[in-house]
């Protein structure tokens, strides 16, 4: 079977958390930079990777890479990839996305349409015709330039991998399913301890944790662009990938998992969230404030992601919010609390330092992971 580079775009500041899910899946990771996982793999990989990772963007085929520092570069490169490997004469085929960094080239739109007549030009000469149809299957590239080198994939994931499914209805500032799911990761918590959400939102955190105690892989039940590539990937090879997660689930175990929030319609749509994603037996929501976090058992986890103030008028109330997230926290006996935030003071107003302070970006946004360690429990 054939073998390819296989790139992996995650958020910034959790490549570690990605390159050690993609290593347990069983594969080699052959490169890491900001933003980017790139390992090696074969068609199953592509589908295995698509439907268990927690934490990846989505998953590139890479077509080559080449160095451009003028668009004629950029024209020539693109034409000499082996586009008629993949995209058959019928495929609908166009650059989904360009960006660039620390490069001659930058403008995306000029790159998208550069790329796009290269491609026109060697796909012509290969099947012999000028005009294409673009009535089949969709084939979208993606390219990053970073210091003049020009790196082309073909995304096989469709829609984000964030997107499971299962969120149709959503907070103000929902976070991304798959930075939940990383920020867990980045956590010692596990299915057999207690984890509380005091702004659980639209409930992100408390069901990724449950897909995880539950083992229920996170692309189960979504579909991918690259289904309708039988010419690269076998159909049976999705069916094989999903059988195969579907197999390690264990949906009936026990779990302390709780999301709360002071709206009431937010808390309603989290259960309606949970439901879709196969996980509300294992999640206890409910309309609460912050105030009144309280749990009798030790050694559990804080996992949140509390207002940042992005707006003016929330701003002022930060202080006497992460001063009440502070408190209720030194309240629990031996727990842990993780929580990211945007806000500045945070450490400040809680009252303590953080163990650790991990830079995240969330989209555009700087956020801190602030990581606060409480005891372990006795070992059993």
């Amino acid at each position: 079977m054939e073998r390819y580079e296989i790139i992996a775009p995650c958020h910034f500041g959790l490549e570690a958390v990605l390159k050690r899910e993609i290593t347990d899946l069983g594969y080699d990771v052959t490169d890491v930079e900001d933003g980017r996982v790139t390992f090696a793999g074969d068609a199953e990989a592509v589908c295995r990777v698509n439907v268990c990772s927690r934490t990846a963007e989505r998953l590139l085929i890479k077509l080559g890479s080449f160095k451009a520092e003028s668009f004629e570069e950029l024209f020539q490169g693109t034409k000499a990839l082996p586009l008629e490997k993949y995209i058959p004469r019928n495929g609908r085929f166009w650059v989904a996305k360009a960006a660039s960094v620390k490069s001659a080239l930058f403008s995306p739109s000029d790159i998208q349409s550069v790329m796009k007549k290269a491609m026109v030009d060697r796909l012509s000469e290969k099947y012999g015709i000028r005009q294409f149809p673009e009535d089949g299957d969709n084939y979208p590239i993606r390219v990053f330039i970073k210091k003049d080198i020009v790196s082309v994939g073909l995304d096989t994931s469709g829609d984000s991998l964030h997107k499971r499914g299962y969120r149709l209805l959503t907070s103000k500032a929902p976070l991304a399913e798959n930075l939940a799911a990383a920020l867990i990761m980045l956590s010692p918590w596990r299915g057999d301890r207690i984890l509380v959400d005091p702004f659980c939102g639209s409930g992100t955190f408390p069901i990724e944790a449950a897909l995880m105690a539950a083992n229920i892989a996170p692309g189960v039940n979504r579909s991918f662009t690259a289904m309708k590539w039988e010419h690269i990937i076998p159909a049976q090879m999705w069916k094989d990938a999903k059988e195969e997660a579907k197999s390690l689930e264990t949906p009936d175990i026990d779990c302390d998992i709780q999301g709360y929030d002071i709206d009431g319609a937010i808390v309603k749509a989290a259960r309606e969230n949970a439901q879709r994603a196969g996980v509300d037996k294992l999640i206890h929501f409910q309309q609460r404030s912050v105030e009144q976090l309280s749990h009798p058992k030790p050694y559990g986890f804080i996992i949140t992601n509390p207002p940042y103030g992005e707006r003016l008028e929330e701003k002022a109330a930060l202080p006497a919010l992460y001063n009440t997230i502070g408190e209720r926290y030194r309240a629990l006996k031996d727990w842990s609390m993780f929580l990211i935030t945007s806000y500045e003071d945070a450490e400040k107003d809680i009252g303590r330092k953080a163990d650790k302070n991990r830079k995240i970006y969330n989209g555009m946004l700087k956020t801190y992971y602030l990581q606060y360690m409480g005891a372990k429990p006795p070992r059993r």
